[in-house]
């Protein structure tokens, strides 16, 4: 089996002893960002397994939605990063 050399780590344990991996991130040809697809992008920044710049250039991303997503993890989790999430959700 091949693989493709790649800087940084190829998986990460997390504290509840998962793995995520460079295999959990979206597909480069992703169109349709559904909230799991976007957190598996931030999470994959934030674990070090793909950079923010190699993030942008691979997923066609701008700084502004990878911030907005960032801070829609940060504040309210996956559900921060549902369309139908609204701080009126956060206020009921």
């Amino acid at each position: 089996m091949y693989l493709k050399k790649v800087n940084g780590p190829r998986a990460v344990t997390l504290p509840d002893g998962t793995v995520f991996s460079r295999a959990d991130l979206p597909p480069p040809e992703t169109a349709r960002w559904v909230a799991s697809r976007k957190l598996a992008v931030v999470r994959g920044i934030s674990l070090g397994l793909i950079s923010r710049a190699d993030a942008m250039r691979t997923y066609g991303l701008t700084d502004e939605e990878l911030d907005g997503w960032t801070h829609a993890v940060k504040e309210n989790g996956l559900n921060g990063l549902k369309i139908t999430f609204t701080k009126n959700s956060v206020q009921s």
